[in-house]
Formats: C-alpha cells, sequence, structure tokens
C-alpha cells in the first residue's frame, strides 16, 4: 500500500513540474517561440556545421536519384515544401505523402514515385503513421530512410537508417512554428550542399540576423490586425511552394483559433471559391516570383469585393499598397529558395492573434494532442499536453 502512495505521489510531482504545468498568460509560449526563430535558426546552424552525421547523409543518399517524402499535418506541408523546392534543384523529382495515404497504397507510390530513399518526418518522433511507414519501409530492403524528429529519443530513430535530431527547435506549446522553420531550413541547407550551390548555401547564412530585424518591424502590425478584425472566413492563397505554405497557414489558424481556414492556389480562388469574398473575409496572399504578374489583379479584384486582404511580398510596390489592408515586405536580395521561412511567419503570428482576441489558448488548443499516437483499434491514445 505505501509502495502504491509512492508511485501516486510520484506522478503527481512530475505533473507539476514546471514544463507540464499550463501557461499562466495564454499563448505565452506560442509568442515566445515564434519571437525566437531566428535564434533557433543559428543554433540549427551551429549544431550541424560540422556534423559527421550530415557528412554520412550526403555519402548514403542521392541528389540523382528519387525522394520521398511521408508525414503527417504540419509536417506533411513542410514535406511538400522541401519536396518542391528540391525538385528544382534536383535532376531527380521529390514526392511528399500523408502518411496515412502511404500505409493504404505502398506498392503504388512506390512504384509511381520509383523512390529508393526515403524521409519520415515526426516532430515528436511518435507519430503512429510516420512510424508505421518507417516500419513497412524496413521490409523493403533496398530502399534507405532517413527520420527527421525534434525528440532526443524516439522510436522513429530506431526505425530508420539514418536521423537527424533538432530537440533545441521543440515546442513547449502544442502547435509547430520554429520547428516547422528550422527543419525547412535545414533542408534548404542540405539541398544548396547536394546540389553544389555554395551561393544558395550562403544566402541562407544571413537569414536569422535579418528575420530578427524584420520581426520587430512587423510583429505588431499582423497582431494588430488580428486583433481587431471579426473574420468569419479565412483564406490563404499561394503558388508553386508557396501553396503548400498556404496550406500550413490555414492550419496554424485553425489550431490557434478554432476558426474556419481554407487554402488554394492563388489564382484557382476565382474558379468557385471567390464566391465567399466578402467584409467578413480576410484573404492572405503569399506572392511568388514566378506567379506575381498574373496574382496583382486578383488582389484588386477581392478588394473591390470588399474583402480584406492581408499581403506577403518581398517587394512593395504601390499598386500593392493600394490593394492591400495590410502589406508585409519582406526585404531580401536572398532568392525566393532562401525566402520561405520568413514568409510563413506572419500566418504564426495571425493565427495566435486570433486566437487571443476570441479567448482562447494557443498554446493548448482544444481537441488536440501534440502528437497523434494511436492504438490497434485506430483510437488516439496519447493525453493532452499540459504547458
Amino acid at each position: 500500500m505505501k509502495k502504491k502512495t509512492r508511485n501516486v505521489r510520484k506522478k503527481k510531482a512530475a505533473g507539476l513540474r514546471p514544463e507540464n504545468l499550463p501557461s499562466r498568460v495564454a499563448g505565452q509560449h506560442t509568442l515566445q517561440e515564434i519571437l525566437s526563430q531566428p535564434g533557433t535558426w543559428l543554433e540549427t546552424a551551429r549544431q550541424f556545421s560540422n556534423d559527421v552525421q550530415l557528412v554520412k547523409i550526403y555519402q548514403s543518399f542521392s541528389s540523382q536519384e528519387p525522394w520521398l517524402f511521408v508525414a503527417c499535418g504540419s509536417s506533411y506541408y513542410l514535406s511538400q515544401t522541401i519536396a518542391a523546392q528540391w525538385t528544382k534543384l534536383f535532376p531527380a523529382p521529390c514526392t511528399a505523402v500523408p502518411g496515412s495515404e502511404f500505409l493504404f497504397a505502398p506498392d503504388e507510390i512506390l512504384k509511381r514515385t520509383a523512390a529508393r530513399q526515403a524521409v519520415l518526418l515526426s516532430r515528436s518522433g511518435k507519430t503512429t503513421e510516420v512510424l508505421r511507414a518507417a516500419e513497412l519501409l524496413i521490409t523493403k530492403n533496398s530502399i534507405r530512410t532517413l527520420g527527421v524528429t525534434c525528440n532526443a529519443h524516439s522510436a522513429l530513430e530506431e526505425l530508420c537508417t539514418e536521423t537527424l535530431k533538432l530537440p533545441w527547435a521543440d515546442e513547449k506549446s502544442m502547435v509547430m512554428t520554429r520547428s516547422f522553420t528550422s527543419i525547412l531550413l535545414l533542408f534548404e541547407s542540405m539541398g544548396a550542399k547536394f546540389a553544389g550551390d555554395a551561393g544558395l548555401a550562403s544566402a541562407l547564412d544571413g537569414l536569422p540576423e535579418k528575420t530578427a530585424r524584420w520581426l520587430d518591424a512587423n510583429v505588431d502590425k499582423i497582431r494588430a490586425l488580428g486583433k481587431k478584425g471579426r473574420f468569419a472566413d479565412f483564406v490563404f492563397l499561394g503558388q508553386g511552394a508557396h501553396y503548400w505554405l498556404a496550406q500550413e497557414a490555414a492550419l496554424k489558424m485553425t489550431e490557434m483559433s478554432s476558426s474556419y481556414a481554407q487554402a488554394y492556389h492563388t489564382l484557382e480562388f476565382r474558379h468557385g471559391p471567390k464566391s465567399i469574398a466578402s467584409r467578413e473575409t480576410l484573404v492572405t496572399f503569399l506572392l511568388s516570383d514566378a506567379a506575381l504578374e498574373e496574382e496583382l489583379p486578383l488582389i484588386s479584384e477581392l478588394k473591390k469585393l470588399g474583402a480584406a486582404t492581408l499581403v506577403v511580398a518581398n517587394r512593395a510596390t504601390q499598386e500593392l499598397r493600394r490593394n492591400s489592408d495590410l502589406l508585409i515586405e519582406l526585404g531580401l536580395d536572398e532568392p525566393e529558395y532562401a525566402r520561405m521561412a520568413m514568409t510563413a511567419i506572419p500566418a504564426q503570428i495571425l493565427g495566435l492573434a486570433v486566437g487571443l482576441r476570441k479567448g482562447l489558448n494557443p498554446d493548448t488548443p482544444k481537441n488536440l494532442t501534440r502528437a497523434v499516437v494511436l492504438g490497434p483499434n485506430g483510437k488516439v491514445l496519447a493525453k493532452r499536453r499540459r504547458n
């Protein structure tokens, strides 16, 4: 009986550790993690600057062969972003699929992609679909696997040929913010290395300092828009790789604020979805270099329909200022490849602000667990993590 009592006390004590305590101020962890991204990027670069494991990865994996990425949730949109960028850099195609899709049709996907190397992403290293995909890939003897996680000790590591771990980038809050952009920048750096593009690699080096200054200048503007607006619909638009950042942006808004958010390819918005444009709609444009001239007229069209517009562009123009309720300028000389991480941040700030305006705690969104861990019957097993 005494032993049982001691065990109960130990469990209660563990539950009162600082990392398990609820946030005293709603959204404080999420805000800190968003603002800490430049520092986290620097730490990521430092940790992998002379890493023997990266050398081993460059030797074991190839940019000349197709890549397959398998992930879920934010990690899936991250994978799609990386795959879109790497496909431009490498001679071989890169494809990303949700973990559940891979489990339903592994042979079909492997045949279609011709991939003999796979990346499995899971921030927690515990995501059931990703772990099952890793187990399945073990049976495919000729496929090399690279695990990516923010967990220093996870089951994913045991199932993969090689594993990249970024525990310093993990969040206390439930949603991915700095871990998303840190992994993105790591893979952008790896892509430049694989492609032998020293100029692209060096373009990433100055990003943390520039992003810190950019945050100082823009975070309050974005928060103000989220606080004052009373929007019923949130739409995020992007072309090319920006489409996957738009998908991630919509997910951030949904998670942090329990709001209805949608994402589309920018120019697809005219083909039906434009019907929701009204004074209760906030449309966010993530403008790309390739599609910029075609995207600009749509901003004007939606303003005339009464929708509010948030525009994230690398360079501001008079036309953009005229048609934007809020224009966020990145102002970077770096190529678009190196600007994607900064482009992801405005939606993180906006989602946080809208969630706080609605009286929610974005650190711990309702109905969610930090990792989706399923039992044999497909039911969620993981307990909600408290912060």
